[in-house]
């Protein structure tokens, strides 16, 4: 009992689970076609096959859109009759919006073609004027369409006695539409006469049943014949014509001479053939639209049924075509090209900043290095060698002072102890020079005062200092020094040993970034260009213009030399 409880209980709940998912089922295939069912239409209607472009063939999404890509070429759209779906409609025509302005119709075609028999009836030859499309003014309807008129010739070929006229829908397997031949005339052309007529189609005038008669000579005929008819096209005046009206993609009809009535022809005769005409052509089984290329964009690709004269029947099915513009064109490719380079721009400012601290750290370490060992060479200087000669200058003294010391030696021991002095001296300088601790602006301006004085007491000559107040942040490096004090040096000598001054001035200022150091004197000057006046002045140029500075001399005999020395001397960042 409880067994039979438990699968009855299975078989409604099994047969409860069928049931919501057929629903679910219905609904999910109603809001989601799948790839290749109609979008819109009828059972008779048109359908999209598929989407290629070059070799590659490309879904259509559910919501009935296909992206090409950027930049496609050879974009074709297969689409034809819906399989299995009732009758085949007549004609399909399709238009890709926004690239086609108007309804187009796939490769097809009818011919009105020239044959040419010989004697025992055997074909051996033939001449065919194709027409495709819609003629020139097509309207849709034989009342209203206009006539066009065509004019052509052919040559009668070798061993040909009889001609023959066919107008046929005998084109593509697909071809479908209307064909419209009226007023045909064959004539023979002479050199030195008129055409002669040798056949041409004529219908009765008016409206009644004798109208409608075939004229006499042609016949219909083809697996389809039924579809060639005389109709009337035209108004004012309505006239008769012959007609294929095909409306079966897998059959023809065509209009055609007997033999009995085909007029005769010669060899290397010109025929001339005119008739008036007017066409609608299409295709009505599967077919396809090509297109080379398409620019970005989106498109709507249509196709839909017509009759055969191009009228529309109602049925159709579209689906969406979009293609992206290249990679390079889109707004979000440029958002990631300008955050990229912001990105790199900052790393590389980053890299930049951090390599530009690592080498100035390397030149700090350099610098302190140097600094160090300037430091040691100075101590060296000053505390082992100064003290030796030290000694030496001592020594010598007091040598002189032995009571058993010739007069000869003791003028020897005196130029020694002058050697030490000015030894000593000189030492003075070049510790002074090498010690990393003068190297700023208050140092110089400082030993530039004690040396001038010193020298100018040595001379006995008068001296006045005036140096402004130096900033002693401001770096200066030992050779920008060595080369100031020197060239100052040598224009003091050469005012102690040459200007016969009794006063030296000494300006020393400091604006902006522009060190002037100016050393002037009240003596008898003298001629620049005078060739006795040495190196001293040529070597004071030449060590400013090492440091980027200048040298200026101002002289003028018996008024006094002014020598001015600027360098321009930069604050460190």
């Amino acid at each position: 009992m409880k067994t039979q409880c438990y699968q009855a209980n299975v078989s409604r709940l099994c047969g409860g689970l069928g049931v919501v998912l057929m629903i679910l089922g219905t609904v999910w295939f109603a809001a989601f076609p799948l790839r290749g069912q109609p979008v819109g239409g009828d059972g008779a209607g048109p359908e999209i096959f598929a989407v290629t472009v070059g070799d590659k063939s490309l879904p259509v999404r559910r919501s009935g859109e296909v992206s090409l890509g950027s930049s496609p070429e050879n974009i074709s759209f297969s689409f034809g009759p819906r399989t299995n779906a009732g009758p085949v409609p007549v004609r399909i025509r399709h238009k890709l919006e926004g690239h086609d302005n108007s309804w187009r119709d796939s490769a097809s075609e009818m011919v009105l073609t020239v044959r040419f028999y010989n004697a025992a009836g055997d074909q051996i030859g033939q001449r065919h004027f194709l027409v495709t499309g819609e003629s020139a003014g097509w309207t849709g309807s034989l009342a209203t369409a206009p006539l066009t008129h065509r004019r052509e010739t052919v040559i009668v070929p070798e061993q040909a006695a009889r001609l023959w006229l066919v107008i046929s829908s005998a084109g593509p397997p697909a071809s479908v539409g209307v064909y419209v031949v009226a007023n045909l005339v064959v004539s023979r052309m002479a050199s030195d006469a008129p055409p002669t007529v040798l056949m041409e189609s004529l219908f009765g005038q008016g409206v009644g049943a004798q109208e409608n008669r075939i004229p006499a000579g042609w016949v219909r005929d083809g697996n389809h014949s039924s579809m060639a008819n005389i109709v009337a096209i035209g108004r004012n005046p309505t006239q008769r014509a012959f007609a294929v009206l095909d409306d079966d993609g897998n059959s023809h009809a065509e209009w055609h001479t007997i033999m009995e009535a085909a007029p005769r022809v010669n060899s290397g005769e010109q025929i001339l053939i005119e008739w008036n005409e007017a066409f609608s052509i299409g295709v009505g089984g599967a077919t396809s639209a090509k297109y080379e290329w398409l620019r970005e964009g989106a498109y709507r690709f249509q196709v839909a049924t017509f009759d055969i004269f191009g009228n529309p029947a109602g049925a159709s099915q579209a689906i969406g075509v979009l293609v992206p513009p290249p990679l390079w064109r889109t707004p979000w490719f440029w958002s990631v090209v300008l955050a990229s380079v912001f990105v790199a721009g900052v790393g590389a400012w980053r890299y930049l900043v951090w390599r530009g601290v690592q080498l100035e750290m390397v030149r700090l370490k350099n610098e302190r290095a140097l600094e160090n060992e300037r430091l040691r060479i100075a101590q060296d200087l000053h505390d082992d060698f100064g003290a030796r000669v030290t000694e030496i200058s001592i020594a010598s003294a007091l040598a002189k002072t032995k009571p058993d010391c010739p007069a000869s030696v003791t003028a020897d021991f005196d130029r020694i102890s002058d050697m030490g002095r000015e030894l000593v001296s000189a030492l003075y300088e070049t510790v002074w020079a090498v010690n990393p601790e003068n190297d700023n602006l208050d140092a110089l301006g400082n030993y530039l005062c004690q040396m001038i004085n010193r020298l100018c007491e040595q001379a006995q000559l008068p001296c006045r200092l005036r140096v402004a107040d130096l900033p002693g942040e401001i770096q200066v490096s030992s050779q920008t020094r060595h080369n100031v004090i020197m060239a100052a040096k040598e224009a003091v000598h050469n005012v102690i040993k040459h200007a016969r001054a009794t006063e030296l001035t000494l300006d020393v200022t400091f604006a902006g970034e522009l060190l002037t150091i100016a050393i002037q004197d009240n003596g008898r000057g003298f001629r620049p260009a005078d060739p006795r006046t040495g190196n001293g002045l040529a070597n004071m140029k030449r060590r400013l213009a090492d440091l980027g500075g200048t040298c200026e001399i101002e002289t003028h005999l018996d008024a006094g030399t002014k020598v001015v020395l600027r360098l321009t001397v930069r604050r460190r960042r």
